[in-house]
């Protein structure tokens, strides 16, 4: 499997999928997986808060359930939800009607039109009726902010060659944390140093 990004080849036999935003502004778009997280999230809130940044989540309509007050953290705090599914659901080993109507559940939950297949993994049967109402957001870049064994120099060195309208992956997740302690501050001084902002992917 690809690591920290998809060829451009793969990405441009899937056109109808949103890889990154075409902006000439020095704009990034990060994004943050599995929440919310009762502990997690709020840290990550507190990050984006003291650079400045806005940031996308895309959220387990279960945690949402779970942890409502989390996530009205994050809408509160003028960032931007995406539908992650209800249960976390691979797409490659589910039936395409009990795969929408788990998108369907979180829809109770999660007010937006971003949608992110949990690991990536879709079915184009699953995309071609959700296409009908959602933006299906992949990623230019993937953190690998999950890997419990994660060399943390080469995922800083790899989250490092974001360009302009670059969508960026992180989770706020328990088992990601470790790495995401590490990983998030660093990466969003180094962008900004860079001269890049943060943006939300509603509207873009």
């Amino acid at each position: 499997m690809f690591k920290y990004t998809i060829p451009v080849i793969l990405q441009q036999l899937m056109p109808s999928y949103t890889w990154k935003v075409d902006t000439e502004d020095k704009q990034l778009f990060l994004t943050f997986d599995d929440g919310p997280h009762p502990e997690i999230t709020p840290w990550v809130l507190a990050q984006l808060k003291e650079f400045g940044a806005k940031a996308t989540f895309f959220c387990v309509g279960d945690n949402v359930r779970k942890y409502p007050d989390v996530y009205e953290q994050i809408l509160k705090e003028n960032h931007a939800v995406g539908n992650h599914t209800f249960h976390h659901l691979n797409g490659w080993k589910t039936d395409t009607n009990d795969y929408l109507k788990d998108v369907a559940l979180a829809e109770n939950y999660i007010q937006s039109n971003l949608f992110r297949p949990p690991y990536g993994r879709i079915k184009r049967s699953q995309a071609k009726h959700l296409a009908a109402k959602y933006r299906i957001i992949m990623w230019d870049r993937l953190s690998m902010d999950y890997l419990a064994q994660l060399n943390i120099d080469e995922s800083l060195v790899q989250m490092k060659k974001v360009k302009k309208g670059s969508i960026v992956v992180f989770h706020d997740s328990e088992k990601a944390f470790q790495n995401l302690k590490v990983l998030l501050p660093q990466l969003l001084s180094y962008y900004q140093q860079q001269g890049f902002s943060f943006q939300t992917l509603e509207g873009k």
